[in-house]
């Protein structure tokens, strides 16, 4: 199947050009719609309690929606400010779409601000309204107005996300080129994977707008899917123009180094593709629409790549391959292989300290506590920021965790809901409780709980809520209820996810290498670089170390989207670069070499590929670490440390450490599987370079 997909695309390279053109303009065409239909909502479980409350509540008459705005820079009660605040006041209550505006009212502990509260009616017209009521509160004559909420915050993280593309893309581009030049030396080399890179962002475009139209499409999603097509995209084209470039040094005619290089490269990406589609679809196994669309979407972009790398790559190879040149081989031994050897002439040590780095980074993992989040998760420059913060300063009591929402079938008159609410208010960490009518057969219960949702406190408020005696069936929703129940979801789901991602790798690994140890060696090294990236993660936007130098500030919580996202994506580039190294010191083993010298001669073949590839990728991710949302920030910044690690300690300490330790039992299997191997193996075909094999990045080497 390979051989006829790659075959067409360097018989026909026209026709495959033609092809992806039309998937490049198509999807960014269409796909840029994506934006408009972009949801900040995310950690819903469905079928849970939380998710059954929030249902109800919807077929409940809707909540009034509020806009909020603080302005300061000056004393509360100073007379110029209070008379154009009072204007403003009396303006937008004349205004279509207003149902009420509150006086201003003073801060009552500083006393250097002042608050307005604009609640909209209810409708289609919400966003128009809130519009024109925030432009005229910005004419009030202060220092500073901010004003958010509502469709104003809404519309400020569909925003967000499209400047943080744009802003990511324009920076690692023009580093991915530079850095492209440096490995191949020349021009049309170094474009061909940045080609393929803007078809991949063409394709995942495609394919959000798609996903967007059956389901929500949350606004982590662009990001997320952006930076990992880019990354991969440039990945495996690295892999295929480096190897056509070996090919050339033995086939001179452009279709047949193509040919070799599809049959020997091309199943590597094959391979290594179907390894990161499968961490990826892991995400299948949780019910929350968001990790569910994610693990679809990036399946499905990661097939775009794949595709892209398969068959555009090799039709451009075939039509500018001939200014292509060929690579240099070198005939002394490289720094990898020496890296190799002073490892293992040392492994146990060399196991022993590598495994203690990468424990000691992994030890604020114990610290993680997950949070739904809070406006501070934008930049400081969005209206909504900047109304949280001055929230917190001049009205704390406004910035209060939100409240623990009960919900019972029987009007508000209920002599037994009376019960119920005293029941309540006595539960432990429960400050107030306050009756709302929801309906003729709806009453809601706000509870304040004295602790936020993320800590342990909030948790055992709603649990002690929840077990509370009542002659009617109550429902318990809210922030803090969701997070309790998204966090039992994982506890339920997350075994069965990691058991499928494991499984499928070690099924795909062993079809690789034959080995039975190999595989669960990969997996546990593998998670051994997650953990460390993931205990980063918390160290700076948890626990607030160096969280300046990212825009931000100490959160006290990690979004809830972030352990899930980097453990799948980052493990399937770890398995990516597994595969590279393992197919390779496969090579010279199945050569005759002794399995010291294979790991030492494998190592020096993939060890500037893969440093070639980590760094850029590090470089694609790293783009995203200047954008403005938080939960972005932390995927970036988990990615890049968990790809850096892989490519460093991970692959020139420790693969090469363990694998001198089990020496010829790294390719043992009992004899069934031995047969079985024989029938399904995935290898490359016979490097057709002549020894010593020429390096593509020569240059990253020495």
């Amino acid at each position: 199947m390979l051989g006829l997909i790659t075959g067409y695309a360097i018989r026909r390279p026209v026709v495959v050009l033609l092809l992806w053109l039309v998937v490049l303009v198509g999807g960014i065409g269409v796909g840029v719609g994506v934006f408009e239909r972009l949801v900040a909502d995310v950690g819903g479980v469905p079928g849970s309690e939380s998710d059954v409350g929030v249902e109800r509540l919807a077929e409940a008459p809707p909540e009034p929606v509020r806009l909020t705005a603080v302005i300061t820079g000056v004393p509360a009660t100073d007379p110029a400010v209070r008379a154009s605040a009072d204007a403003a006041v009396a303006e937008v209550r004349t205004m279509p779409g207003i149902a009420e505006v509150s006086d201003p009212l003073p801060s009552p502990g500083t006393g250097q601000a002042l608050l307005i509260s604009v609640t909209l009616t209810p409708g289609d017209g919400e966003a128009d309204a809130a519009e024109t009521a925030a432009a005229r509160l910005h004419r009030i004559e202060a220092p500073s107005v901010a004003v958010g909420g509502g469709p104003i915050t809404d519309q400020e993280f569909g925003s967000q996300a499209q400047q943080d593309v744009a802003r990511a893309e324009a920076l690692s581009m023009p580093v991915v080129l530079v850095l492209l030049l440096l490995i191949f030396g020349g021009l049309v080399a170094a474009g061909l994977p940045l080609l393929v890179a803007v078809v991949g962002i063409g394709g995942t475009f495609g394919v959000l707008y798609a996903f967007s139209l059956v389901s929500d499409v949350s606004v982590y999603a662009v990001q997320v899917t952006t930076m990992l097509s880019v990354g991969l995209a440039v990945d495996y084209a690295l892999l295929m123009v480096s190897r056509f470039r070996e090919e050339r040094v033995t086939a001179p005619d452009v279709p047949t180094a193509v040919a070799r290089t599809a049959a020997t490269a091309g199943r590597t990406v094959l391979f290594a593709g179907l390894t990161v589609a499968v961490a990826l679809t892991g995400l299948l196994v949780f019910p929350d629409p968001f990790l569910r669309s994610m693990g679809l979407a990036g399946a499905a972009v990661v097939a775009v790549d794949m595709l892209a790398a398969l068959t555009l790559l090799p039709a451009l190879l075939v039509l500018v391959g001939r200014r292509i040149p060929a690579a240099k081989p070198r005939t002394r031994a490289g720094v990898f292989a020496r890296l190799a050897g002073l490892v293992q002439r040392r492994p146990v040590l060399t196991l022993v300290a590598t495994v203690g780095v990468m424990g000691t980074l992994a030890v604020p993992v114990l610290d993680l506590r997950l949070s739904t989040g809070d406006p501070r998760l934008l930049p400081t420059s969005t209206q909504t920021r900047q109304m949280w913060d001055a929230l917190g300063t001049h009205f704390p009591e406004r910035t209060a965790p939100s409240d623990i929402v009960v919900l019972a079938p029987v009007p508000a008159t209920d002599p037994e809901l009376a019960r119920l609410r005293a029941r309540v208010a006595g539960v432990p960490g429960v400050t107030r409780v306050e009756t709302v009518p929801a309906g003729p057969e709806l009453t809601v219960l706000r509870a304040a709980p004295a602790a936020p949702p993320e800590e342990a406190a909030a948790r055992t408020t709603v649990s002690a809520i929840r077990a509370l005696p009542a002659p009617f069936e109550v429902v318990v929703t809210g922030n803090a209820a969701r997070l309790v129940d998204y966090r039992q979801m994982l506890a339920d789901r997350l075994p069965w996810a990691i058991l499928v991602v494991v499984l499928a790798t070690l099924v795909l690994l062993f079809a690789l290498t034959g080995s039975v140890l190999l595989p669960v060696k990969a997996v546990l090294t593998n998670v051994l670089s997650l953990g460390a990236a993931l205990g980063a993660v918390v160290w700076v936007f948890q626990q607030g170390h160096l969280a300046g130098l990212f825009g931000t500030v100490r959160l006290d919580s990690t979004h809830l989207t972030v352990p899930v996202l980097v453990g799948a994506i980052a493990f399937g580039l770890s398995v990516d670069y597994e595969v590279f190294l393992l197919s390779r010191i496969r090579e010279r083993w199945l050569a005759g070499a002794d399995p010291q010298r294979a790991v030492a001669e494998g190592l020096q073949r993939t060890g500037a590929i893969v440093t070639s590839a980590a760094l850029l990728l590090v470089v694609v991710f790293a783009g995203f670490l200047v954008g403005g949302f938080v939960p972005v920030k932390a995927i970036g910044l988990g990615l890049v440390l968990a790809i850096a690690l892989d490519a460093t300690l991970v692959r020139m300490l420790l693969v090469p450490a363990t694998m001198t330790l089990l020496g010829r039992y790294n390719w043992a299997a009992p004899g069934p599987l031995r047969r079985l191997h024989a029938r399904i193996e995935l290898r490359e075909a016979e490097p057709s370079t002549p020894e010593p094999a020429a390096e593509p990045a020569a240059a990253l080497s020495r």
